[in-house]
């Protein structure tokens, strides 16, 4: 892995182990939980939004796992190129 993409996962996770990080991803669970009621829609437009709101927050709130697992790939397919040279 070349050390720019290095140094984004670093900065990411320094990022996501922070009090801040985890402020946010309460907050987030709370914004889930109010944007996953459907009994305000009141039309298709409104139901579009709210799944596009729903959307962005499964985003956030999976970008831990997601980062890691891509880490994780990354580093699994810098070691694969390292071992054929």
């Amino acid at each position: 892995m070349d050390k720019e993409l290095q140094k984004y996962y670093d900065d990411r996770f320094a990022m996501m182990s922070t009090q801040g990080w985890l402020d946010f991803m309460q907050d987030i669970k709370e914004m889930q939980k109010a944007v996953d009621n459907l009994l305000s829609v009141q039309d298709e437009k409104t139901l579009f939004f709210r799944k596009g709101q729903l959307d962005i927050l499964l985003w956030i709130s999976t970008l831990r796992e997601t980062s890691a697992k891509a880490y994780e790939q990354l580093q699994d397919s810098s070691g694969d190129a390292q071992d054929a040279s």
